[in-house]
C-alpha cells in the first residue's frame, strides 16, 4: 500500500533542492551586488536593448518594462523584451548583463536557433503535462492502477524534456551576450567578468530546475515500480 505521507523516495529529492536554494541565493547576492557597480559604457538597460536589436536588424522587436526584479523575459509571440523596473533605467553591470541576455533570445528566435524552436513546440504540452501528470500518477498509485501511472510518467516526461532542452537555450543566450557586449560595445574585460558571474548564477538556477524535475521523474518509476504491479 503507498502512504503518500511516508515516502522515502522524497530523500532522492534533496540535492536538488539544495541545489536550488543555493543556486536562487547566489543569483540574488551577486545580482545585487553587480547592481552596485555602474557601468563605464554609458548605457542604459533599455537603450542597450533598442541599441542591440536595431543592430541586429530587429527593428519589429519593442521593449517594455515590468515591475519586480529579475523579471526581465523575452516573449517570442508577441516580439516583446520586458525589462524589470531594476535593468530597464540602470546603467549597472548586472542590469546589462541581464538585459543583454534577453537580447540574445530575441536574436535566436530570429535565427530560428534549434533548441529555442523545439522549446517554444513543447512549452504548452509540458505546461499542462506537468499540472496533470501527478494527479493521474497519484490516483494511479491510491487505486494500483498502473495504466495511469504510466500517462503519469509519460506526461511529466515531456515536462522534464522542457527543462532539459531550456539548458542549451539559456547557455547560448548567455554566451551571445558576452559576444555582444564585448563586440557591439567594447565593454572592457573586467566589467564582462562581472557580467559572466550575474549570467553564471542565473543559469545555475535553470540546472537546478532541470535536476530536480529529472529526480522527480525517477521517483516517479521506482514508485510505479514498487506499487504498479501489486493487487
Amino acid at each position: 500500500m503507498f502512504i503518500p505521507w511516508f515516502d522515502p523516495t522524497f530523500l532522492l529529492l534533496i540535492p536538488a533542492l539544495i541545489l536550488a536554494f543555493w543556486a536562487q541565493i547566489t543569483v540574488s547576492s551577486r545580482f545585487r551586488a553587480f547592481s552596485r557597480v555602474e557601468s563605464l559604457t554609458g548605457f542604459t538597460g533599455e537603450k542597450l536593448a533598442r541599441y542591440l536589436l536595431d543592430n541586429a536588424g530587429l527593428y519589429d522587436v519593442k521593449i517594455e518594462t515590468i515591475s519586480g526584479q529579475l523579471t526581465d523575459h523575452y516573449d517570442p509571440k508577441s516580439k516583446v523584451i520586458r525589462l524589470s523596473s531594476a535593468t530597464y533605467g540602470s546603467s549597472s553591470i548586472a542590469a546589462l548583463g541581464v538585459v543583454s541576455h534577453e537580447v540574445g533570445h530575441a536574436i535566436q528566435h530570429a535565427e530560428k536557433y534549434a533548441p529555442l524552436v523545439i522549446r517554444n513546440i513543447v512549452a504548452s504540452a509540458a505546461g499542462f503535462g506537468s499540472s496533470l501528470a501527478w494527479i493521474l500518477f497519484i490516483i494511479g498509485l491510491l487505486f494500483v492502477s498502473p495504466v495511469l501511472m504510466k500517462i503519469g510518467i509519460v506526461l511529466f516526461s515531456i515536462a522534464v524534456f522542457f527543462t532539459l532542452i531550456t539548458l542549451p537555450v539559456e547557455f547560448n543566450a548567455s554566451s551571445r551576450a558576452l559576444q555582444l557586449l564585448r563586440q557591439r560595445i567594447a565593454m572592457p574585460e573586467e566589467e564582462l567578468d562581472g557580467v559572466r558571474k550575474v549570467l553564471n548564477a542565473a543559469a545555475l538556477t535553470y540546472v537546478a530546475g532541470a535536476a530536480m524535475a529529472a529526480l522527480q521523474l525517477l521517483r516517479m518509476i521506482i514508485l510505479a515500480r514498487a506499487y504498479g504491479g501489486r493487487d
